[in-house]
């Protein structure tokens, strides 16, 4: 069984559960479209969390036959692939006197559960792009960057979008753009970047005519190039550096495609267990000090075709940092 987000939210009848729900399908595109498959149940002597899968490395081809011989061999490629499912989120901890001040919509509690969904909303795409597998730190899984990485979707052409590009340097960047696609197995469903790079990508899909607008069903605004949602990532869980850095030396950035899909890049759960879970402080009991969580999980992410997902290493967005 495969759900999103929106399905989660139509299985639970508590206000709070519905609203922290939508708390994280608002603010994350990737969130609010991602399906999470349940294949891993957690019950039972000595079980993990943990998922193995087969991911499809490369296609075959295919050709004509001439009568009386057969056609040459050819086998498509695969390869194993795991990934350890995680639980995400945070804790916080609020004084009984502070948590009546104020209007009901800003008072601490509420203040608290927003800021603690923002930040592991903001952990969830860090480790989808930059997830790397540890036992030691408690990282399950592995993120774009790592799994991309020597892939024949490592995209490595060199590209200069820091500074507003004339009309042949539009063309040039538009070009890169489609040879850049061009190496997905489908049209991808997202384009994700940082502020830099989906800046640069408006302003050439206005230029080529590929803009577009659309509301989303929160009455948000949802940009696309050619019909791709291109969507910034934002900041990392409690900084101001981006999801998707910006190297200081050689002021270079990267930008990823993703077909969203069960055969392609999807998200993976434990099988009758919530994605989101939310507990409240409990302000009945004695005690100064109440404690209230917000929690995603388990979870993780999967790649099932490598060429479901691209990566654009190296796109020039800032100058470089002068030599010291």
């Amino acid at each position: 069984m495969a759900i999103t987000l929106a399905d989660a939210r139509m299985n639970t009848q508590d206000a709070v559960d519905m609203m922290v729900i939508d708390e994280f399908r608002k603010s994350s595109w990737l969130l609010d479209n991602l399906t999470f498959a349940d294949v891993v149940n957690p019950s039972g002597g000595g079980a993990t969390l943990s998922y193995g899968y087969t991911r499809l490395v490369s296609e075959r081809g295919a050709s004509f036959r001439r009568l009386g011989t057969e056609y040459s061999t050819e086998q498509a490629k695969r390869a194993r692939a795991s990934v350890d499912l995680g639980v995400l989120g945070g804790a916080f901890e609020i004084d009984r006197v502070l948590s009546n001040i104020g209007p009901a919509a800003t008072n601490e509690v509420a203040f608290q559960m927003d800021q603690t969904i923002k930040s592991a909303r903001a952990f969830f795409s860090d480790q989808v792009i930059n997830g790397t597998k540890s036992t030691n730190d408690e990282k399950p899984f592995e993120g774009l960057s790592k799994i991309l990485s020597g892939s024949s979707t490592e995209f490595k052409t060199a590209a200069n979008w820091s500074a507003p590009a004339d009309q042949a340097a539009a063309h040039d960047a538009l070009d890169g753009i489609d040879e850049f696609l061009g190496l997905l197995d489908d049209t991808p469903s997202v384009l994700l970047g940082n502020k830099k790079t989906i800046a640069r990508i408006r302003s050439l899909a206005r230029r080529a005519g590929y803009y577009s607008r659309n509301e989303n069903s929160f009455g948000q605004l949802v940009e696309s190039y050619n019909g791709i949602p291109f969507v910034d990532l934002g900041a990392k869980a409690g900084t101001a550096d981006p999801v998707i850095g910006v190297d200081s030396k050689t002021g270079t950035t990267d930008l990823y495609a993703v077909r969203l899909g069960l055969d392609g890049f999807h998200g993976v759960s434990a099988m009758g267990g919530q994605l989101v879970q939310q507990w409240l402080p409990d302000f009945s009991t004695a005690g100064a000090m109440k404690k209230g969580e917000v929690e995603l999980g388990p979870v993780a992410v999967v790649l099932k075709a490598t060429k479901a997902a691209a990566v654009w290493r190296g796109i020039k967005v800032t100058p470089a940092a002068p030599a010291s």
